[in-house]
C-alpha cells in the first residue's frame, strides 16, 4: 500500500489473502493487516498472484478505515507471478490529473503506464496487457493462397487507421504480411468473454462464424446457385435449411433465433425469424416510399446528402474514366418534378437530395468484373423532397467507366409506368442497394465506428493513467471493441471472410474502405452535428433547437440523434468542468496531451498532418473531442448496427451484392429476350446467392442482438463517478434526460404527421432509443462498440 495523503512513498504494508468463500460464482479472499495512524491515506495496492493460473479480480475492498471503506474497481486479469514476477498495480476510485498527484503514488502512475506501453519489440502472449500499434498487414493469407494475398492497409499507398500490434512472425511469401492465426491477440483486459454469460455477442458470434457458416457451406453444393422464386426465399422463414452436419445442442441454446429444434441426435434445423418490416409490411421493400423513407430512417442515413451544385459533375480525371458530366439533365429532372417545381426553384428551396457513390465506386469498378460472380457501376440516386416531408425517388444514374476495349456506358433510369422501365427500375434500385449495403457496412459501420475507435483505446491505455478521469471517463465507451475488432480480422473482413464473399466488391471490400478514410474520414465531422453540416442536411441556426436548422425536418435519425448527443455532450461538459476548473489546467496536463498527440500521429498517422485536427487547449476543445468519440461509440454505432436484422433480413430490401448487369447494359438479343420473357428471373439472379443470403442473414441476426448484459448509456453508475458527490449528481441528471429521450421517442413515433417514422406497415424508428431488452429489438444504444 502507498500512501497519497502525505505525498510521500510509505514502505509496503504486506499481506496474505486467504480464500474465504464463495458467493455465486465468485470467490472471496481475505486478509488482516495494521495501518499505523502517521501512513495517511491509501493511494494504491500491489498484487501478486501465487497461483499456477491467472486470476479475474473484480474489486478490493479496504475496511476499518474512520472515514469509512477504501475501494479499488479493479475488474482486471492478473497473471500468475510464476508467468511475470511484476507486481500488479491498483489505484483506489479516486481520480487524478497528473499535476495533482501525490508524489507517494507518482512512480507507480508512471510505472504502470510504462508496463502498458511496452517496448515495441516481440509476440504478444495471451496473458500480455500490452498496448501497441501495427498496420492492418493481416487480413491476407498469401502462404496459403496466392488469390488469398491482400494490400497492406495502413501507409501512404493504401491510408487507413491502426490496429493493436501482435507482434506475430511475417509470412513466408510476403514479408510485409503478417501471419495470421485462429484468434487475433488483444491486450488480456480487453477480452471479457470467458467472464461474461454464454450470451455474450462476440461468443455468439463466434460460434455462428465457426459452426454454423461452415455447415452451410456443405448444405450448397453451387456456391453460386440463387433463388429460384420468391417463394424460396420466404421458405427460410417459414420452413427453414435442414443443416447437413452434427450441430452441438449447446449451439442451439446459444442462437435459439436462428438454430431450431437441436437435440443430441438431430443435424439441427436453420431457420430465421421474419424481420419486423417484413412483418408488418411484406412488400414495403418494392415501394419507392420506403426507398427514400429509409435514407434517413433505415440502416444507414450517414450517406443522404443536400445537392449543392447543378449540374451533376464528376471530379475524376475524364481521360482515364470518362465524361464527367451526369446524364441526369434538367429535362430528366422535371420529367418527375414538373408538378410541383422547376429544378432551378427545386434547387433554390433545397429540395434536390442525392445518394452519391459515383467517384467512390467507378475507380473500382473494372477490377471488381474481373471476379466471378459479381458486378459493379458507379451511381448517382436523385431525391426530390415532397411538400409531406418525404423523399421520392427521381432518377437513378448508373455508370461503367472506359476499359477492356469498351467505351464508358452510363444509363439514367426513372420511376415509369410501362412494364420494360418498371422492371430495369425495379433492377437499378436493386444495384443502387447493393451500393448502399456495401458502403453501410465498410464504412459507416466498420469503418467510422469500430476501425476508427481502436487507435483512440490504444492511446487511452497508453497515455492516461487509470486514475486520469479522462481515462475513468471514457473506458465505458471502449468496452470489448479491441476483442471484437480483433474477431472482424479472423472471419468477417479478412481475405475470403463474410465481407469478401458476400458484398459486391468482392476482395476489393476492405481497399475500398481505406479508399473512403482518405477521400472522406476527418475526425472534425464525426460530431452529428458537424455530420449534418457536412452534408448539407443542416445548417447553424442558434434560434434552432441544438442550434440546427434540419434541410428535411422529419429527418427521424438526425431528429434523435441530436438530442443524445446534447445530453451527452452536457454530461462530459459537467465532468470536465469539474476536474479542469481552471481553464490552464487542459493545456499542462502532460497525459492529456500526449494522447491527444499520441491519436493523431500514430494511431491516425497516415492524417497527422492535415489542418483539421482540432486543438486541445482548453476545456471546450476537450469537451468537443470526447462528445465525438463517446458518440460514436454509442449513438453512431447503434443507428448502424441494431437495426441490421429488422431492415436487411429480408435481403431483397437490401441485397449485399448484385451479381450480374442490368439487362440494358450492351445486351445480346438473346439476353433482351430472356429478360423480357421472365423479368422475375433477371432479378433473382442479380440478388445473393442462396448462400450468400444465408450466410449474411446468420451475421446480421447476431449482430443486431442484445445480450443479457448488455451495458446500455446511463444504465450503469462507474464507481468512480458514485464516489464523487459532484459527478454522481452529473450522472444523475444524464441518467434523467436519457429517460426523457425514450419519451420524446415515443411521443414522435405516434405522430402520425411524421411520415417518415409512422403509417401503414412503418417501423417505427427506435435505433436511438437508449434502453432494450435482450435480443433483436431495433433498439438500445450501449456504451461501447461490442458486437
Amino acid at each position: 500500500m502507498f500512501c497519497e495523503e502525505t505525498g510521500l512513498e510509505k514502505k509496503t504494508i504486506k499481506g496474505y489473502a486467504h480464500k474465504t468463500g464463495r458467493e455465486k460464482d465468485d470467490m472471496k479472499y481475505e486478509f488482516d493487516f495494521e495501518v499505523p495512524s502517521e501512513f495517511g491515506e491509501i493511494g494504491a495496492v500491489l498484487v501478486e498472484n501465487e497461483h499456477h493460473k491467472e486470476m479475474f479480480i473484480k474489486t478490493i475492498s479496504l475496511d476499518g478505515f474512520p472515514n469509512g471503506t477504501i475501494n479499488f474497481n479493479c475488474d482486471s486479469w492478473v497473471h500468475s507471478k510464476k508467468d511475470n514476477p511484476e507486481k500488479r498495480i491498483f489505484f483506489t476510485n479516486k481520480s487524478y490529473l497528473p499535476s495533482e498527484t501525490p508524489s507517494g503514488v507518482l512512480k507507480l502512475r508512471e510505472k504502470e503506464l510504462t508496463l502498458l506501453r511496452g517496448d515495441g519489440t516481440g509476440e504478444r502472449k495471451i496473458s500480455d496487457r500490452i498496448y501497441d500499434y501495427d498496420v492492418y498487414n493481416d487480413l491476407g493469407d498469401p502462404d496459403k493462397s496466392d488469390d488469398l494475398a491482400r494490400p497492406v492497409l495502413g501507409g501512404k499507398e493504401n491510408p487507413y487507421p491502426r490496429r493493436g500490434r501482435t507482434g506475430r512472425p511475417r509470412t513466408k511469401k510476403d514479408p510485409l504480411s503478417e501471419s495470421r492465426v485462429t484468434l487475433n491477440y488483444v491486450p488480456r483486459d480487453e477480452g471479457f468473454s470467458e467472464v461474461k454469460s454464454l450470451t455474450f455477442s462476440a461468443k455468439t458470434l463466434y460460434s455462428v462464424l465457426h459452426a454454423v457458416l461452415p455447415s452451410l457451406e456443405t448444405q450448397f453444393v453451387d456456391p453460386d446457385l440463387g433463388f429460384p422464386y420468391f417463394t424460396a426465399i420466404d421458405s427460410l422463414f417459414n420452413e427453414g435449411l435442414d443443416l447437413p452436419v452434427k450441430i452441438e445442442p449447446t449451439l442451439g441454446n446459444l442462437i435459439p433465433r436462428i438454430i431450431k429444434d437441436v437435440t443430441d441426435t438431430s443435424k439441427g434445423l436453420l431457420r430465421f425469424e421474419t424481420p419486423e418490416m417484413v412483418d408488418r409490411d411484406k412488400f414495403a421493400w418494392m415501394r419507392d416510399e420506403e426507398f427514400g423513407r429509409q435514407t434517413l430512417a433505415g440502416l444507414n442515413p450517414y450517406s443522404i446528402q443536400l445537392v449543392k451544385e447543378w449540374p451533376l459533375k464528376s471530379k475524376l480525371d475524364p481521360s482515364v474514366y470518362g465524361s464527367p458530366d451526369s446524364l441526369i439533365t434538367k429535362q430528366v429532372v422535371e420529367r418527375v418534378i414538373g408538378g410541383f417545381l422547376t429544378l432551378e426553384e427545386a434547387l433554390k428551396q433545397k429540395k434536390l437530395f442525392i445518394l452519391d457513390y459515383h467517384d467512390l465506386l467507378l475507380p473500382y469498378v473494372n477490377i471488381v468484373r474481373e471476379q466471378k460472380g459479381t458486378t459493379l457501376y458507379g451511381s448517382r440516386t436523385l431525391f426530390f423532397l415532397t411538400p409531406t416531408g418525404t423523399l421520392r425517388p427521381v432518377a437513378i444514374e448508373l455508370t461503367r467507366p472506359p476499359g477492356n476495349g469498351k467505351p464508358q456506358w452510363s444509363k439514367v433510369l426513372t420511376p415509369c409506368w410501362d412494364a420494360t422501365g418498371s422492371w430495369l427500375w425495379k433492377l437499378a434500385k436493386s444495384h443502387v442497394l447493393a451500393h448502399d449495403s456495401g458502403y453501410h457496412q465498410l464504412v459507416s459501420h466498420w469503418l467510422r465506428t469500430h476501425c476508427v475507435t481502436e487507435p483512440y483505446i490504444i492511446a487511452t491505455n497508453r497515455q492516461l493513467s487509470a486514475m486520469h478521469p479522462i481515462y475513468r471517463l471514457l473506458h465505458p465507451h471502449f468496452r470489448y471493441t479491441m476483442e471484437i475488432n480483433a474477431l472482424a480480422r479472423s472471419a468477417l473482413i479478412n481475405a475470403g471472410g463474410i465481407i469478401e464473399s458476400a458484398f459486391s466488391p468482392g476482395k476489393y471490400s476492405i481497399q475500398l474502405s481505406s479508399a473512403a478514410y482518405d477521400l472522406q474520414w476527418r475526425f472534425d465531422t464525426q460530431a452529428l452535428p458537424a455530420d449534418l453540416i457536412s452534408r448539407g442536411m443542416a445548417e447553424e441556426d442558434p434560434t434552432a433547437p441544438h442550434g440546427l436548422k434540419l434541410a428535411i425536418e422529419d429527418y427521424p435519425f438526425a431528429n434523435d440523434g441530436l438530442v443524445l448527443y446534447d445530453v451527452i455532450k452536457q454530461w462530459v461538459t459537467d465532468y470536465v468542468t469539474h476536474y479542469y476548473p481552471n481553464p490552464t489546467l487542459v493545456e499542462s496536463d502532460s497525459e492529456l496531451q500526449s494522447w491527444w498527440t499520441e491519436i493523431r500521429t500514430k494511431g491516425h498517422a497516415d492524417k497527422k498532418d492535415e489542418p483539421w485536427w482540432p486543438e486541445l487547449k482548453t476545456p471546450d476543445d476537450l469537451i468537443g473531442i470526447l462528445t465525438t468519440i463517446m458518440w460514436v461509440t454509442s449513438g453512431h454505432h447503434s443507428a448502424v448496427n441494431f437495426g441490421q436484422y429488422t431492415f436487411a433480413g429480408y435481403f431483397p430490401n437490401r441485397p449485399t451484392t448484385a451479381r450480374t448487369k442490368l439487362p440494358c447494359e450492351d445486351p445480346t438479343d438473346e439476353e433482351w429476350k430472356s429478360f423480357e420473357l421472365r423479368p422475375e428471373d433477371e432479378i433473382l439472379s442479380c440478388f445473393p446467392s442462396q448462400l450468400q443470403a444465408t450466410k449474411v442473414m446468420a451475421i446480421l441476426d447476431v449482430l443486431s442482438n442484445h445480450s443479457v448484459d448488455e451495458e446500455y448509456i446511463g444504465a450503469t453508475l462507474e464507481p468512480s463517478f458514485k464516489e464523487n458527490p459532484a459527478i454522481n449528481a452529473a450522472y444523475e441528471v444524464f441518467e434523467g434526460k436519457l429517460k426523457e429521450l425514450e419519451g420524446i421517442i415515443d411521443a414522435r413515433n405516434n405522430d402520425s404527421k411524421l411520415k417518415n417514422r409512422t403509417g401503414a406497415g412503418v417501423v417505427p424508428y427506435e435505433l436511438l432509443k437508449p434502453s432494450s431488452g435482450p435480443g433483436v429489438t431495433s433498439r438500445g444504444v450501449p456504451n461501447s462498440i461490442s458486437i
